[in-house]
């Protein structure tokens, strides 16, 4: 008999005949420790395909270090097993930008460092492929997600093959994971054949052989090229026509619309053209209607199809409206997760971002659209919080990637339809976007009428150039969504994120001019002096970004708009793979143009630059700067 619907997923052999199972449909093996929260992306996956009539089982963080019990525990699944390294690529999680070993680990019990391998998804992949050859895997999660092709690994500095060659994991499901992995599922199921399978949207795969109807890989920017209908493949091959969909002998099925890369062996022969890669890859990453992408590499390709349209409000309230219990594993009774510490009376409102900005993997991930929940499943959540053990009435965030995003979009859908921006707000804010808060505000005053709550903080970044310009407000909406989010969603300080002071730092960062800071300073101010208040505004920034030498750092430290400014957060850059600064970092070009960057490379200069920063800021401020934090620049900070 099937148990109630909000059971916990079973994580060892023990567990799996408690809930009466001759059998289990998925096995996921997780990097982190397993908590049942729809902030944390293995959760996630597991209630939605069991809200689908799947068995799930889960392993949380393995040993893969002894005899590979933890992988052999629960014997073989009966469609797959399912991987990923965690809620943050395992590198990011276990070094700093010094790529000095950390100390402890958010997403461990008792915050203990070491329980998960570096690369994280090969290791884990490579072990299950030895000890099940002939069952599939398939890897997701950010790591995996942000390594499917060609990338820069800052740890080894080097470039790396997609994860798909170094880890011979069967399929890749990138970004958000709820259809594809369904799709995927029942697709395993059926027994569907393998060019069926290898046309489900948001997937990627390895296939053996040259490229389908071509000889060999482009050589050069100017021979890179689409196939669109019937027409030329522009590559520098003989002009060949096709007419939909077709498969090459391995099966593999190609898409009208598809974009082929430089080789990974090109790539690693010469920087332009990764920097030229990259300048592709994001470019169709930010489109509603990308095509399919092939790279090449050893003897075969990579092949990317294009994902899902973004979820409409419907399919977002059924992957929240799930039987979450929003608590970890009983298997951790008595310890402390310091990840579900941060997030555990949290509440996210949508996904995605259209801010662009160069250093961040959100848009990578989690698309550009904004994609909402409903107003009514956002405070049926909320009002289940009240459910929960030591919740005291107080909500710690209500955001996402962006927090004043939620139901923005394009005032025509029809421009953003066509749209190729990697950013809406970047160089300057698109004049279709509806940034109107209105509607944000609406929920605002709704979540804290809910009965049984006392506050709602918002604790996601926010970006102020949405509702202002260095002239005043954008709209009508923007002086009062200021107001009520110092005067009652803020939990003392205000954090925001101008990253940097000076202009030609920002540019390469794709961020707003200084000036527009300095804008909501003089703001932020007067609505405090008007309320009698004195909530603090935090500001973040980042040394040693591409562009920033060590007199920029200077500037920055000794700018007079920061005068009296509580300046304890400040990040040494961490090149993480998929993001433009990255690229910039390794190749020293920046990929929107090709034009030469600055960047600082010596280990001890970076650390001068953060120091430098921190040495000044003390001395004009006469602060101290108590618990100055690194916060990594992987998408998502705080979300799933």
């Amino acid at each position: 008999m099937q148990p109630d619907s909000a059971y916990m997923f079973p994580t060892s052999v023990k567990e799996v005949e408690a809930l009466g199972w001759d059998y289990i449909d998925i096995i996921l093996f997780s990097g982190d420790a397993f908590v049942d929260h729809p902030s944390f992306g293995t959760a996630v996956i597991a209630r939605w395909l069991q809200k689908w009539g799947y068995r799930v089982a889960v392993v949380p963080q393995p040993n893969w270090r002894d005899d590979l019990r933890d992988f052999r525990k629960l014997g073989r699944p009966r469609l797959y097993f399912g991987l990923n390294a965690g809620a943050m690529d395992s590198m990011v999680n276990h070094y700093t930008a010094s790529k000095r070993l950390r100390h402890d680990d958010a997403y461990t019990p008792d915050g203990k460092a070491g329980a998960r391998p570096d690369y994280a998804v090969t290791v884990y992949t490579q072990i299950l492929k030895k000890l099940f050859p002939d069952v599939p895997v398939v890897i997701g999660g950010i790591e995996a997600s942000l390594r499917r092709l060609t990338h820069y690994d800052y740890w080894k500095d080097c470039l790396m093959p997609s994860v798909l060659v170094s880890s011979g994991a069967d399929y890749l499901c990138y970004g958000m994971g709820e259809r594809p992995m369904l799709e995927l599922t029942k697709g395993i199921e059926k027994g569907w054949p393998r060019h069926r399978m290898q046309q489900i949207p948001q997937i990627a795969f390895f296939v053996k052989g040259g490229l389908p109807g071509r000889t060999h890989a482009p050589e050069s920017v100017a021979t890179l090229g689409r196939v669109r209908g019937r027409g030329p493949l522009q590559s520098g091959s003989p002009d060949e026509t096709w007419e939909g969909s077709r498969s090459d002998d391995s099966g593999a099925c190609v898409r009208p619309g598809t974009l082929v890369l430089h080789s990974f062996e090109e790539c690693c022969k010469d920087k332009r053209a990764f920097a030229e890669n990259f300048h592709w890859i994001e470019t169709h990453a930010n489109m509603m209607h990308p095509d399919t992408i092939l790279e090449p590499v050893a003897d075969g390709y990579v092949q990317i199809n294009p994902p899902y349209p973004p979820a409409t409000t419907e399919e977002m309230d059924s992957f929240w409206d799930l039987p979450f219990t929003k608590l970890p594993h009983p298997r951790y009774k008595g310890k402390r997760i310091p990840a579900y510490d941060m997030i555990k009376f949290s509440v996210n409102t949508h996904r995605g971002c259209f801010g662009g900005c160069n250093f961040c993997t959100i848009a990578a991930h989690q698309g550009k659209f904004i994609q909402s929940r409903s107003e009514k499943s956002i405070l049926k959540e909320v009002k289940e919080l009240n459910n929960l053990p030591d919740f005291a009435g107080n909500i710690s965030d209500v955001g996402a990637p962006t927090a004043n995003m939620y139901w923005m979009s394009g005032k025509n859908p029809d421009l953003c339809d066509k749209c190729k921006r990697r950013s809406c707000l970047f160089p300057k804010r698109c004049p279709n976007l509806d940034c109107d808060h209105t509607r944000l505000m609406e929920l605002y005053k709704k979540i804290d009428d809910t009965k049984g709550i006392r506050h709602s903080y918002i604790g996601s970044g926010i970006r102020y150039d949405l509702f202002l310009t260095e002239d005043g407000f954008v709209d009508g909406s923007s002086k009062p969504y200021l107001e009520t989010l110092v005067l009652n969603h803020t939990s003392g300080r205000l954090k925001v994120a101008p990253e940097h002071t000076e202009d030609h730092v920002l540019q390469k960062m794709a961020k707003p001019s200084f000036r527009l800071f300095e804008r909501l300073r003089k703001e932020f101010d007067a609505v405090n002096r008007k309320a009698g208040t004195h909530v603090g505004l935090v500001p973040y920034f980042i040394s040693s970004h591409p562009g920033c030498t060590m007199k920029d750092m200077e500037r920055l430290a000794n700018h007079p708009a920061l005068k009296g400014i509580w300046m304890d957060q400040v990040q040494d850059f961490t090149p993480t793979p998929m993001t433009t600064s990255s690229v910039m970092f390794y190749s020293g070009l920046d990929p929107r143009d090709m034009t030469p960057v600055f960047t600082e490379r010596d280990p001890e200069k970076k650390q001068r630059q953060k120091s430098y920063f921190f040495k000044n800021s003390t001395k004009k401020s006469g602060k101290g700067l108590q618990g100055s934090k690194q916060k990594p620049n992987i998408a998502p900070r705080k979300k799933r």
